[in-house]
Order: structure tokens, then C-alpha cells, then sequence
């Protein structure tokens, strides 16, 4: 029992790590393609199409493997299920790409766990959970921590803080509406491999006016895409694009493991050490300068965070 018990525990820590690796690294591979390519939206456009096309590939070799059919939606019901979960998702994450281009990779981090806030907001609206004085409580930790890591921020940009904020509402709303989707049995999308491939086209199609408004000029004259000097430069960038389309999905992949091999528990106390490797990370690896109340903000969010996990397994209990 005991080697049962260990084997499982260190199956568990393996797919953490693989969580961490990936959830990480697209992090500051954003911020670091930011530097070289600020086309946030563009990048973001030609991922999802990566995506696209890596789980269109897991899906055929799934059919192959068990010669089952995988689960396919109409168009009406991809317009009335899956659209509106496309829309808030590709929003979410061309904002938040975008954010980068002018905020600091703990600002980032520190403003996106307001995300509970939103989810929570919008769980008490479609009637997900309860209204609790506990929910209030983390709602003020988690609010009052992001106040005191923002307030006199030495890094501070308005621009950037709002379209994180903005992403974290809308990542509110793409969470909803996608717990919402897969718990409905009828339509077959448990498995997230099968929401990737019905979610992407409509992501691109919900996220490309935003592109074209905002970067289709400034593009259109760029030698960044379209005036190379050598070829050795187009082949970077393609490069540099295709890894972090690999992180999305490997990011999208390693949650639906770490889930369906552990429970949505785990991802959540692993979400929270997440964001504290991140902020060490940037503070050590590309100078975040964060002073001691930005400090104790973070940790006072934390908390909030922590003890929104804590009510989510004493709710699984049926404490």
C-alpha cells in the first residue's frame, strides 16, 4: 500500500512540475516575444491556429488509437454553446498579451489573480455558488491585497494594469461559461483536447477585428513581419511563434492531466505556488523592484486565494 501510495504521490508531483513548466514559461515567454515582436494580437491569432491544428492532430490519433468517434457540434450549437466561451477566452488572452507590452511580469501576475474576484461574481450570478459571508471575506482579502500591491508601485503603468484588469473580468466570464459548457453532458466536451478544437476557429474569428483595427497598419509597414533583411530573421520569429504556440497548448494539456489524474484541488494549491515562483522569478531574473508593502499585498491576496481553496475542498467534503 505504501508503494501504491508513493508511486501516486510522485505521479502527482511529476504532472505539478509539468503544470509549473509550462504555465510558467508562457509567462515569460510572452514578455520576452513582447521585446522582439510587439504584435501581441497577431501572436495570439497565429497560436490559436497552432492550437487549432495540434488538437485537431491528438483528436484523429485518440480515433485511431480507441476506433471511437470523437464528439463533433453543430454549427448551431457551437454558435449558441461555444461561441460566447470563444469570445471571452480569446479575449482574455489577446488582452492579456497585449498587457505586456507595457506592464512588468509581477504586476501581471499580482493583478490576474483578481480573476477569483470575477469568477466568483459571475458563479453568484449564474447561480454556481452560494453567497456566503466567507465568499465576501475572500472577495475583500483578495481586492484589498491587489489595492496595497499597486498603490505608490514604483513600475506602475496605467495602461498596461487596465487591460490586465480587463482580461481578468473577462477570464471570469471564459471560466464560467466554460464550466458551464463541459458540464453539459449532451454536448460531449469533457475532454479539453475536444473544447480546444471546437473553441479555436471561433476564437480567431472573435479576436481578429480587434487585430485588424489596432495592429493591421502599424503591421502593414513593419519590417517585422514583411521587410525582412535575411532570411535568418523570418526563420527566428517562426521560430519564436511556434514555441509559444507549444506552450499554450501544452499549458491547456498539462491542466486537463494534473485535473483528471489528481483533482481541480490540486491545480488550485499548485496555482498558488505558482504565482509565488513567478514573482520570485521576476523580481531575480528581470529586476521587478517591489517594495515591502507590494509585499504584503501579495501575501494578503494570497490568503484570500488560499482560503477560497480551503472553502472549495470543505465544500467537496461536504463539510
Amino acid at each position: 500500500m505504501a508503494g501504491v501510495g508513493g508511486a501516486a504521490l510522485g505521479r502527482a508531483a511529476l504532472l505539478v512540475l509539468l503544470y509549473y513548466g509550462f504555465s510558467i514559461g508562457i509567462v515569460f515567454y510572452n514578455k520576452w516575444l513582447m521585446k522582439s515582436f510587439p504584435f501581441p494580437l497577431l501572436a495570439t491569432l497565429l497560436h490559436l491556429l497552432l492550437i487549432f491544428g495540434l488538437s485537431a492532430l491528438a483528436r484523429a490519433l485518440a480515433r485511431c488509437r480507441s476506433g471511437r468517434p470523437r464528439a463533433a457540434l453543430s454549427w448551431a450549437d457551437c454558435l449558441r454553446w461555444a461561441a460566447p466561451a470563444a469570445l471571452s477566452t480569446s479575449l482574455d488572452i489577446g488582452l492579456s498579451n497585449w498587457s505586456f507590452l507595457y506592464v512588468t511580469v509581477s504586476l501581471y501576475t499580482m493583478t490576474k489573480s483578481s480573476a477569483i474576484l470575477f469568477i466568483l461574481l459571475f458563479s453568484l450570478l449564474f447561480k454556481l455558488e452560494e453567497v456566503r459571508v466567507a465568499l465576501l471575506l475572500v472577495v475583500l482579502l483578495i481586492a484589498g491585497g491587489l489595492f496595497m500591491f499597486t498603490y505608490k508601485s514604483t513600475q506602475f503603468n496605467a495602461q498596461g494594469f487596465v487591460l490586465v484588469l480587463c482580461a481578468s473580468f473577462l477570464g471570469g466570464i471564459r471560466w464560467t461559461l466554460t464550466q458551464i459548457l463541459m458540464q453539459k453532458a449532451d454536448l460531449g466536451l469533457q475532454n479539453p483536447i475536444d473544447i480546444m478544437f471546437h473553441l479555436q476557429p471561433l476564437m480567431f474569428l472573435g479576436l481578429f477585428p480587434l487585430f485588424a483595427v489596432f495592429e493591421g497598419l502599424p503591421l502593414s509597414i513593419s519590417e517585422k513581419l514583411f521587410h525582412f533583411h535575411e532570411a535568418g530573421m523570418l526563420f527566428s520569429l517562426v521560430g519564436k511563434l511556434f514555441l509559444g504556440g507549444i506552450l499554450a497548448f501544452g499549458l491547456g494539456f498539462s491542466e486537463f492531466l494534473l485535473v483528471s489524474r489528481t483533482s481541480s484541488l490540486t491545480l488550485s494549491i499548485a496555482g498558488i505556488f505558482k504565482e509565488i515562483c513567478i514573482l520570485f522569478l521576476a523580481t531575480h531574473l528581470l529586476g521587478d523592484r517591489l517594495s515591502l508593502l507590494n509585499w504584503l499585498g501579495f501575501a494578503v491576496c494570497l490568503s484570500g486565494i488560499s482560503l477560497h481553496v480551503i472553502l472549495k475542498a470543505m465544500n467537496s467534503k461536504g463539510c
